[in-house]
């Protein structure tokens, strides 16, 4: 059986609150679009399966969870490890904090079905660049979305686990279209 999860990131929030840290509860809350693209998620997760989701604690991963676990059915808990890059914190810190959450996460998928964490474009860029994505697909989604993140919000980033393998992750959906990442194919090798 394969373990299956996905990493979430959380909806548009409301940037404009500058009054609201953005990395210590509660957040900037989600907007009106932020809302809506959480339910496409939810629409998105019924259709791939998804048994279970957890969030962040922030309120714009939350609600985005609730959102999609209300159009999904899905129960919903929310798991500190997934919150934010906090600011101070390192690369290190974060991967450290994330890691096991993931990797509980793919040891449950293997026996409940697949999970979805939703959390922050932070934290799923480090874990992807430590799951094997490669640094150029990495470079190539972050130039198309906002705010330097490598999926746009309510984006999703799919990780399966076969044998204890896991394959190369692979960004299978976000609410509005994006170019997928085709790699340099290897030039053809003359001999002279």
């Amino acid at each position: 059986m394969n373990g299956t999860i996905y990493l979430v990131r959380h909806a548009t929030p409301d940037w404009s609150r500058t009054d609201l840290r953005y990395d210590i509860p509660p957040g900037p809350p989600l907007t009106p679009a932020g809302e809506e693209e959480a339910r496409k998620l939810g629409e998105f997760l019924r259709s791939a399966g998804v048994v279970k989701l957890y969030a962040s604690p922030l309120d714009r991963t939350a609600r985005t969870a609730e959102l999609a676990a209300a159009v999904a059915a899905l129960p919903v808990v929310i798991d500190e490890q997934i919150a934010e890059w906090r600011l101070g914190e390192k690369d290190a810190e974060v991967l450290s904090r994330c890691r096991p959450c993931v990797e509980a996460a793919l040891a449950e998928s293997l026996e409940a079905g697949p999970i979805a964490l939703v959390t922050h474009g932070g934290p799923i860029r480090l874990l992807l660049q430590a799951l094997g994505l490669s640094q150029a697909a990495v470079d190539f989604y972050r130039r198309q979305f906002d705010r330097d993140n490598p999926l746009p919000p309510a984006g999703v980033w799919k990780l399966t686990q076969q044998e204890g393998a896991l394959a190369t992750p692979e960004m299978v959906f976000a609410p509005q279209e994006f170019k997928r990442y085709v790699p340099d194919p290897v030039p053809d090798i003359v001999y002279v």
